[in-house]
């Protein structure tokens, strides 16, 4: 029998952002909203994909002093889905491990997994087995038991591990610890996994094992950029998983950053419309949804000096004009990493060593023949050194030429290209 499975983790429902600088009034309302929001948007997917099962592979909250409006809303949304025959089952994480209390907001239609050891539960789909889900919840947040090994197939149909837990991610906290070769030996069909908010697919085919990723995005950080949202299993009780999870963004706010070169920029207004322009480009595969953007600026910028007086002020322009779009692009942060352009003709006069290696290298770059001839000789040579291997020889001499300049040039001027 045919049925769809939906596997979401890492809500941490009604939580504030971090990372952030000062927002605009509108923006924070919009974050503080933004979870909440996702989390309808998984129960609509749910019911609009006719879903038997959602799988939330814990840290549905982000503590104990979750909110009143936090847990209203996941009942509403649990009972809801309850009503309309989807089963959902859930594990505690090292976020909101059972021993902060269990809390009143769950579902009549939900069933929470306990501490102890690993429960299974069958599930009927017009009354018949179509899968035993597998599950252990955290009693403390600092869980460091493998609990993978505690799982073994059990019942009928297809058979789902829903574990909160790290495979083998050095940078999240290393509750749960498991390896893949644990999940493999297990015996499940497929692991609903939580804890790591960057979507992840572990293990391919048998067993399928995958990080759903956080549902919605909350800091600038690495695992929060990008869409975020839940996962659609396409199933079948004696076939099992019958292809690669499919990914569904749910966020409703989007936290991405963007790299703008501004090499040759002449000002800072040609500035400012080339990290518009990356703007305009971010919310184009954004899907509708509002951005918080960073940008990354690089590049042989003229007027970096002046950029950097100013940043403040280009900034808080940026985010005027952002908040007038809808959605709205709010510009949280420039980083600026650009550097002054080499002045070429002012080393010429100048006399010196880097005088000298402009002379040089504008002689090189004359002849052809020649630059080829000492960089085969180069090549030659170093094949005695095992730093050989590291070494760019495949792109073009011109190229390699141009490299070689600006190194020089930016380490005798000291790096200020005058």
């Amino acid at each position: 029998m045919r049925f769809k499975v939906v596997h979401a983790a890492d809500l941490h429902l009604d939580t504030p952002c971090s990372g952030l600088g000062r927002t605009a009034p509108a923006v924070a309302e919009a974050l503080r909203d933004a979870s909440l929001h996702a989390f309808e948007g998984l129960v609509d997917l749910c019911l609009r994909e006719q879903a038997a099962i959602l799988l939330l592979a814990g840290d549905v909250y982000d503590g104990q002093e979750r909110g009143i409006r936090a847990e209203r809303r996941l009942r509403a949304g649990l009972e809801r889905l309850g009503e309309a025959g989807v089963r959902t089952f859930a594990v505690h994480g090292n976020h909101d491990p059972l021993a902060q209390g269990a809390g009143p907001a769950w579902g009549s239609g939900t069933y929470v997994f306990p501490a102890d050891d690993v429960v299974a539960v069958p599930v009927e789909v017009a009354g018949r087995v179509v899968a035993t889900v597998h599950g252990i919840s955290f009693r403390q947040r600092e869980e460091h038991r493998n609990l993978a090994r505690l799982f073994r197939p059990n019942g009928e149909g297809l058979q789902i591990g829903l574990l909160h837990a790290n495979v083998g991610d050095p940078q999240h906290a290393p509750y749960a610890p498991c390896s893949v070769d644990d999940l493999r030996e297990a015996g499940m069909d497929y692991w609903a996994l939580g804890h790591v908010h960057r979507r992840r697919l572990v293990l391919e085919g048998g067993p399928w094992a995958a990080y759903s990723g956080v549902l919605q995005g909350r800091s600038p950080a690495g695992g929060e950029l990008g869409p975020k949202g839940a996962l659609v299993l396409d199933c079948d009780d004696r076939l099992g998983v019958l292809e690669p999870p499919r990914f569904v963004a749910l966020d409703r706010i989007r936290f991405e950053t963007v790299q703008v070169d501004l090499s040759g920029a002449m000002d800072l207004q040609e500035a400012i419309d080339r990290i518009e322009s990356a703007g305009r480009g971010a919310a184009q595969t954004a899907e509708g949804r509002a951005l918080i953007l960073s940008a990354t600026l690089g590049g042989d910028f003229g007027p970096d000096a002046e950029f950097q007086l100013r940043q403040g002020e280009i900034l808080q322009s940026l985010q005027e004009a952002g908040l007038a779009q809808d959605p709205f692009v709010w510009w949280d942060a420039l980083e600026l990493r650009t550097r002054p352009p080499i002045r070429r003709d002012e080393i010429r006069v100048g006399g010196d060593l880097a005088a000298e290696v402009l002379a040089e290298a504008d002689r090189l770059r004359a002849s052809p023949e020649e630059l080829g001839g000492l960089l085969a000789a180069l090549e030659q040579e170093l094949t005695r050194f095992p730093v050989r291997d590291a070494l760019r020889m495949d792109i073009p001499p011109a190229g390699l030429l141009s490299e070689a300049e600006e190194i020089c040039l930016r380490l005798l001027t000291g790096g200020d290209g005058r």
